[in-house]
């Protein structure tokens, strides 16, 4: 084995070596479900129900999505098996393709998808909160900020009290779900019919490119399951990470069919398209206008467990970054017994506190957010994929818990699946503008600063 290859192994566990391993299936289940569903279930199947020309073409992309979800969770399932670090993907990354293309991912993944998400659901928390509790004109910052403070202070006390908050939060979440499934079925119950649909597209008339936008959206609403590999150093077993994987992904996709099921009968495909608040206007079709507050809550409490999930493994990404490079050292700082990465954790929170300070004079951040932030996720998700064949080639003896089966097919699907959402993330968003400046060169301003950012670690001597 060479020299490098000791150093990563080494790496796999310095963080947590004689550390409790606090975690079960039910947190890792919890933790999964809590970050995929989140307020995108709320506002992306309007997006996709105006880019489909039949509801058939509705379930169609939304069983798709669960498709390439569980592919991609088996692949994950082995490098998070075979691999387990709190680095997660940054990890994964090292190993397979060197420390360098792992730092970008990691300035990425920091300064954009984990801190930005973390200010976006903020703001979708605070504007929902704002429905139930007026604070004024900057309520949803206040909301936003507020949400950021007391949700890093409750992770920062461990790992436990984290993932037990996660997992309360996500069953009222999914409570939340359910409920309007059950609207939905009252109004089957009652003998209402779903509004009529105009009549689908002729055979070989369906447009590829609103399918393939639909899809964008409806794999950012499932997107979070992968963010498991970041605990699986924390899990009591190593094959906990696969039940957890293809449990979550499983339940996540019989529950957003049933909930778009919901949609659809309610309110039918234009009704869902046309729909601002889609989830309102299913429950005040079935119970009354009242039931507008109560979708307020629960849209806020989805927000708010997406939020603490987030927290909890995006900080782990700082940590593994800051361990690697000692120019980043105020990002390390690993709490054994809490389980906690402080200073990732500290670091994490001011960057997002930051962004909701920054986003205050904005209204519009969900569409934003999905615009901007898509082809940078899909283009390391790819790479992620690709480090499977690499580590596959170049460990061949290395014991592996658990395997992909039907390797390499499973993996290449997944690569095709990725690459795929690459373009037409891309595709869309070259479309998209912010202040003037096209919003496809967001993503690759972003991926160039962390490129700039690994020059200057290695004129400054880091390794």
């Amino acid at each position: 084995m060479s020299a490098r290859l000791r150093a990563d192994d080494t790496a796999d566990t310095a963080d947590t070596a004689g550390a409790p391993r606090p975690l079960g299936l039910r947190h890792g289940v919890a933790l999964i479900v809590g970050i995929a569903i989140g307020a995108g279930i709320f506002k992306a199947p309007s997006l996709v129900a105006a880019n489909v020309p039949s509801a058939g073409w509705l379930f169609a992309v939304w069983g798709l999505g669960g498709l390439i979800s569980v592919l991609g969770a088996l692949c994950y399932a082995e490098l998070s098996s075979t691999y387990p670090s709190n680095g997660g993907e940054y990890h994964f990354l090292h190993r397979a393709f060197g420390p360098d293309t792992a730092l970008v991912y990691a300035w990425a993944r920091f300064s954009v998808i984990t801190t930005g998400s973390v200010a976006l659901l903020g703001f979708v928390f605070g504007d929902y909160m704002q429905q139930l509790l007026p604070l004024g004109r900057h309520g949803p910052a206040l909301y936003a900020a507020l949400s950021v403070l007391l949700l890093t202070a409750l992770n920062l006390r461990g790992l436990r009290q984290g993932a037990t908050a996660q997992a309360w939060l996500t069953v009222v979440e999914v409570g939340g779900l359910v409920l309007i499934v059950l609207a939905a079925a009252w109004l089957w119950w009652s003998g209402a019919a779903p509004p009529a649909d105009p009549a689908p597209s002729a055979p070989g008339a369906a447009d590829w490119s609103g399918i393939g936008l639909a899809l964008v959206f409806v794999l950012l609403t499932f997107g979070g399951w992968n963010d498991a590999a970041y605990l699986s150093a924390d899990l009591r077993s190593r094959r906990t990470i696969v039940w957890a994987l293809l449990l979550s992904v499983g339940c996540i996709t019989v529950l957003y069919l049933l909930v778009n099921w919901a949609y659809w009968y309610a309110l039918g495909l234009q009704g869902m398209a046309g729909s601002q608040a889609v989830a309102t206007d299913v429950l005040a079709r079935a119970f009354g206008p009242a039931a507008g507050k109560l979708v307020a809550a629960m849209v806020a409490m989805a927000a708010l467990t997406s939020i603490n999930a987030t927290l909890i493994v995006g900080a782990r990404a700082a940590g593994a970054l800051g361990r690697d490079r000692p120019q980043l050292a105020l990002l390390a700082g690993w709490d054994r017994q809490r389980g906690v990465p402080v200073r990732g954790m500290l670091a994490q929170g001011a960057f997002a506190l930051a962004l909701v300070a920054l986003g205050a004079g904005y209204q519009d951040g969900f569409r934003a957010m999905v615009e901007y932030t898509a082809p940078v996720f899909w283009l390391f998700f790819l790479l992620v994929g690709v480090a499977l064949f690499r580590l596959r080639r170049r460990d061949r003896g290395r014991p592996r818990p658990f395997s992909v089966p039907l390797y390499p097919l499973v993996p290449l699907l997944f690569c095709a699946s990725c690459a795929g959402m690459l373009w037409s993330s891309v595709s869309y968003v070259y479309a998209q503008r912010m202040g003037g400046f096209n919003a496809a060169w967001v993503g690759v301003a972003v991926v160039a600063s962390g490129v700039l950012l690994c020059g200057l670690l290695r004129r400054g001597g880091a390794r």
